[in-house]
């Protein structure tokens, strides 16, 4: 417990200065992050760091963390496919090395994190407000969820997944977020009206919950109890931003940032 503390307030230390300036400095703190989440797919999948694919994997992740501004002319789309061609060709020329699977899974696993970083970027550019907003409601509602799930839980909410997680913790996760948000968007208005808001608070809040699970499910099928070990007592990035990742991508979607 103690050194889940220590490695909690360092990791604030870094990460609130960054999110309050916002601009450049915040976006090259995403593209790291986003970098290191790519890399932990990759060591989960037991890949080398320094291989064709992941060299691939990275350039892939950097390309849609990055927006478009920074990355000039060049074009995003370009780069994603011949990324994806090259992957694909590694299947030919790895020697049984590197299969059809592989790509897919590195591909598959560029975008999960890619997206979910470039619009944390763009949260930020929105507002520092807006993402604070879809920070809350992760903080909240995990935070919730452990706590009446830990009282009252009973009910397994995906044992196949996360044996932990129980509908009692996850209805009062979302119940928790909604409430302690209404405050907020009272005093902090965002893009609709506050009645809509709410509506959408209890969304994210369900998404964020998705997003949890399914990287449950990732480290399930790969046999981990961590994504990573960058974070002692926590975990590895995928760990701690699993939920906001899906968050960002459903709130940019629904026209919030």
């Amino acid at each position: 417990m103690k050194q889940r503390v220590i490695t909690a307030v360092i990791a604030l230390i870094i990460f609130i200065p960054l999110l309050y300036v916002g601009g450049m400095p915040f976006a090259i703190l995403a593209t790291l992050l986003g970098l290191i989440g790519i890399s932990e797919i990759l060591v989960m999948k037991k890949k080398l760091l320094v291989s064709p694919e992941a060299i691939l994997a990275f350039l892939m992740t950097f390309t849609l963390i990055e927006p478009v501004p920074m990355l000039g002319h060049i074009d995003r789309t370009a780069v994603l496919s011949i990324c994806s061609l090259c992957m694909l060709l590694l299947t030919v020329t790895s020697k049984n090395r590197f299969s059809f699977d592989d790509a897919g899974v590195l591909i598959l696993g560029s975008l999960y994190v890619g997206m979910g970083f470039h619009y944390m970027i763009m949260a930020r550019d929105v507002g520092l407000l807006t993402i604070l907003y879809a920070f809350l409601i992760v903080w909240l509602t995990d935070s919730g969820a452990y706590l009446i799930g830990r009282k009252i839980g009973k009910h397994k909410l995906a044992p196949h997944v996360s044996p932990n997680k129980t509908w009692e913790g996850s209805i009062g996760g979302t119940v928790l977020a909604v409430l302690v948000l209404a405050v907020y968007l009272y005093f902090f208005p965002q893009r609709y009206s506050y009645s809509i808001m709410l509506l959408l608070t209890l969304i994210f809040s369900v998404g964020g919950q998705l997003g949890d699970l399914v990287e449950s499910a990732l480290k399930r099928h790969y046999g981990v109890k961590d994504s990573g070990k960058i974070l002692p007592g926590h975990g590895g990035i995928l760990d701690r931003f699993d939920s906001i990742m899906f968050i960002l991508p459903i709130m940019f979607l629904l026209n919030v940032i």
